[in-house]
C-alpha cells in the first residue's frame, strides 16, 4: 500500500491480538510461545480465544472445545478471566482516548477512532497508527493490528488483514484494487446462506459483484442487494459514534449434563450471579432490570426478567432475584414439562454508573458491599477462581 500524508483516511479500526489468550501470557508468561486455548473447558464448551501458536491448528474462536482438543491435544486451556479481560481493556482504552476524542469500542478488545482531526499532531495516519501501536504495547504489553481507511467497513477489512501486529493503509484510489479480489463473504451481513446465493449467480469475489447492475442484486436479495452493491464498491457512509452505551451485562453456562437437581441448580445461580456483579464493578456501572435465561434439554429457551426500584452491582442482590425466577419456571411457570436444564444465564441490563444509588429493601446489610470490594481485590491478585462464595445465600442473612 502506498504512503500518503494525505488525511483522506479518517478512520481508524484497532483490533488487540488474540487479546485473551494473550492477557493470559501477560499474567503468567511461562505460556509465550504455547498454544494456549480460552474458553469452556467441557465437552460443550467453545473456544472464546486462541493464540496464534494454536490457530496453527487450525483452532479458531466459536470452535467446540472437543474439537479443538482433537486439533491439539499438547492445547494449554484455561477458563475465561472476564474481569481481568475488563481491566486490560480499561488501560487499552486510555490509550485510545489519548488519540482521538471519538472511539467507539465493538467489544473489549477492538474499536474504531475517529482520527480526521489529528492532521496537525501528526504527520500522516501511518504515523499516527504506530505511534497507538508503539503506546499500547509500551503501557499495556498487548500488541494491536490497525487498520487505516476512509470509512469503517474498509478500516475493519484492513485491520483484518494487517494480524496479527501490523497495520494496513487502504487510500481511496486503492479501495477498488483492494476490495476486487476478496470473497463475498468478506462483505458485512453475507453469511453462508447469501453467500450461497450469489455464488449460484456465478458470484464468488467482490469484483464478481462490482461488474454485476446493482439492480439484478437487489432483484434476487431485495434491499440487502442494494447494501451489498455499495459496500463492493467501498461505500459506506456510517460515522464513528463515541460510546454507544451498552444494553446489558451477563454470564452463561452450558452445561457437559443436563441438571435436574435444584440445590445445583441454584449453585450455578449464585456462580453466574458473582460473575456478573464482578463485571459489572469492573466497568463501573450497576443495572436495575435482572434476566434470568433458561434452556432446557429439548433446546427450548426462555427468559424472566425483574426490574427493580433501584440499580445493583451486588451477587447476593441479583442472586435473589433469579433464585425467585427459577422457582417459578420449575413450580410450572416455564419448563413446560421438560425440567432437564441445559444451559442458565443471568443479566443485568437497564445499566447505570456505578455506584447503585440505594440499597434494596430485602438487602439492608452495608457490609455485603464490602465483602463484595473484598472479592474484587482478591481476584484482581490471584484470578477469577480464587475465591467464590461457599454456600447458598438465603433472604433472611
Amino acid at each position: 500500500m502506498k504512503s500518503s500524508p494525505v488525511w483522506s483516511t479518517p478512520v481508524m479500526h484497532a483490533d488487540l491480538d488474540a487479546f485473551y489468550a494473550s492477557v493470559e501470557v501477560l499474567r503468567e508468561p511461562k505460556l509465550k510461545g504455547k498454544p494456549v486455548i480460552v474458553g469452556g473447558t467441557s465437552s460443550r464448551g467453545v473456544v472464546t480465544s486462541a493464540s496464534y501458536e494454536a490457530r496453527k491448528y487450525g483452532i479458531h474462536s466459536a470452535m467446540p472445545t472437543s474439537r479443538a482438543r482433537r486439533l491439539c491435544p499438547n492445547a494449554i486451556f484455561i477458563q475465561p478471566d472476564f474481569e481481568m479481560y475488563a481491566v486490560k481493556s480499561k488501560e487499552v482504552r486510555r490509550v485510545f482516548d489519548s488519540f482521538s476524542p471519538v472511539v467507539e469500542p465493538l467489544s473489549l478488545d477492538e474499536a474504531f477512532l475517529d482520527v480526521s482531526g489529528a492532521s496537525k499532531m501528526w504527520a500522516g495516519p501511518e504515523e499516527m497508527a504506530k505511534g497507538l501501536r508503539d503506546d499500547v504495547l509500551g503501557q499495556t504489553g498487548l500488541s494491536v493490528s490497525v487498520g487505516i481507511a476512509p470509512n469503517k467497513f474498509l478500516a475493519k477489512l484492513a485491520s483484518k488483514h494487517s494480524k496479527p501486529d501490523g497495520m494496513v493503509l487502504i487510500h481511496p484510489d486503492e479501495v477498488d484494487e483492494f476490495l476486487r479480489p476478496l470473497p463475498v463473504e468478506a462483505l458485512w451481513g453475507v453469511g453462508t446462506e447469501t453467500a450461497s446465493i450469489l455464488k449460484r449467480f456465478g458470484l464468488r469475489t467482490i469484483g464478481d459483484v462490482v461488474n454485476l447492475p446493482q439492480s439484478s442484486l437487489e432483484r434476487a436479495l431485495g434491499s440487502l442487494g442494494g447494501h451489498i452493491a455499495r459496500l463492493a464498491r467501498g461505500i459506506d457512509d456510517r460515522g464513528v459514534v463515541a460510546d454507544s452505551p451498552r444494553k446489558s451485562m451477563g454470564a452463561e453456562e452450558t452445561f457437559e449434563r443436563d441438571l435436574t437437581d435444584t440445590g445445583e441448580i441454584l449453585r450455578v445461580l449464585l456462580k453466574l450471579s458473582d460473575r456478573v456483579a464482578s463485571r459489572l464493578r469492573a466497568r463501573g456501572i450497576s443495572g436495575q432490570t435482572v434476566t434470568l435465561k433458561v434452556r432446557f434439554s429439548n433446546f427450548t429457551t426462555i427468559t424472566r426478567s425483574v426490574t427493580l426500584p433501584a440499580e445493583v452491582d451486588g451477587a447476593r442482590s441479583i442472586y435473589l432475584v433469579v433464585r425467585d425466577l427459577i422457582s417459578r419456571v420449575l413450580s410450572g411457570g416455564g419448563a413446560s414439562g421438560h425440567p432437564r436444564i441445559r444451559l442458565l444465564g443471568v443479566s443485568l441490563s437497564n445499566l447505570k454508573d456505578w455506584p447503585p444509588s440505594e440499597q434494596l429493601s430485602f438487602d439492608p446489610a452495608a457490609g455485603w458491599s464490602d465483602a463484595d470490594r473484598t472479592l474484587d481485590l482478591v481476584r484482581r491478585r490471584f484470578g477469577e477462581e480464587a475465591i467464590e462464595f461457599g454456600v447458598l445465600l438465603e433472604s433472611s442473612d
